[in-house]
């Protein structure tokens, strides 16, 4: 394995999308027959969130071979990303744009060798937000992917049940003061 060559992307154009599509089903390949998690699922989200203020992905890829892939969105007060947090949201936290990460996800061999840390950091740089924030599940990897977060600086500061299929998640918060 090499150092991933990375691409960033300010669009959703329909090679970007299914590349996405395709890393997103390898990735989370056991948790396809949960409703939240099939692909269907997250074909209409990846829509919903490519056609939104901000949006950008990054691939990630070693020798040619997509192993890896993150994007987000910019979100402003008033978005559905505040108003379904279990607690209200200050206008402190919410005044200004904010960049929220909305997936990230790393082919299996590619896992623990930094790949989505350098994928994370290329999509999180040269951002023109203050803050990055995303909701991540708990349980996910026995606990591993919420302290990885918190190793790269997240702090949790709310909770969340986005919709009725989706387990609860944890908000977190990197780079600015709430």
């Amino acid at each position: 394995m090499t150092e991933p060559d990375l691409r960033r992307l300010p669009a959703l154009t329909p090679l970007a999308r299914q590349t996405l599509i395709d890393l997103y089903s390898d990735v989370r390949a056991p948790l396809l027959h949960l409703p939240n998690y099939a692909v269907p699922t997250f074909a209409e989200r990846l829509d919903r969130h490519g056609s939104e203020p901000g949006f950008e992905a990054v691939l990630g890829y070693d020798q040619g071979e997509p192993i890896g892939y993150a994007y987000g969105n910019t979100i402003e007060s008033g978005d559905r990303w505040w108003t379904r947090m279990a607690e209200p949201m200050t206008s402190k936290l919410t005044a200004d744009p904010v960049f929220a990460l909305k997936e990230l996800g790393v082919r299996s061999p590619w896992r623990g060798t930094g790949a989505a840390h350098r994928i994370h950091e290329e999509l999180a740089g040269n951002r023109p937000e203050k803050c990055i924030t995303l909701m991540v599940n708990p349980a996910a990897g026995d606990g591993k992917v919420l302290a990885l977060y918190e190793a790269w600086g997240y702090k949790a500061f709310n909770k969340v049940q986005p919709n009725p299929d989706a387990p609860p998640l944890v908000a977190m918060i990197r780079t600015c003061i709430i």
